[in-house]
């Protein structure tokens, strides 16, 4: 299964996500991660969408995708070919004998701490998608309270055509 990350520009109305997301339901392809967000015209959104499958479900995806009347253009990258974040705030409940195992992982993934309580703390972290999910993994020993995550965003990587 190749995972591909599909950079959709649409026009930015109401109900354009829905129909996007309904042509993924009807057509039984998954969504992995959909990030959705003005461009720098305010009449144009970029959903970044990321979804895996085999050859045939690619391809289909991106044929489907540009047969959508709201849609202005679709870019098809593998993982190699963008520059991808993902941005989480994970709220953890702390004590004072693991205050410091918090704030060294912190530091050790370049997470800020962004607002804290006697005994909570929120974090922040910007990063690839593998990243994010190490984060929760090593702050699964702690109190995890709450975690929300954007989709991937992605960018096609520079080039001197661009």
């Amino acid at each position: 299964m190749k995972k591909k990350i599909y950079s959709v520009l649409v026009e930015n109305r109401s109900g354009v996500l829905s129909k996007v997301a309904g042509l993924f339901s009807r057509r039984n392809f998954n969504i992995e991660s959909l990030a959705v967000g003005e461009t720098d015209a305010k009449d144009v959104s970029c959903m970044t969408i990321v979804s895996s499958g085999d050859q045939h479900t690619i391809e289909q995806i991106e044929k489907q995708l540009n047969k959508k009347i709201d849609v202005i253009k679709v870019k098809t990258f593998d993982e190699s070919q963008v520059i991808a974040r993902e941005l989480m705030l994970i709220k953890v409940k702390y004590n004072k004998t693991n205050r410091r195992d918090v704030m060294e992982i912190c530091d050790i993934m370049k997470a800020q701490i962004v607002d804290m309580s006697k005994h909570f703390m929120m974090i922040q972290l910007c990063d690839v998608p593998e990243r994010t999910s190490l984060m929760i993994s090593m702050l699964q020993s702690i109190s995890i309270v709450e975690v929300a995550r954007t989709g991937t965003l992605a960018l096609g990587k520079c080039q001197e055509n661009d």
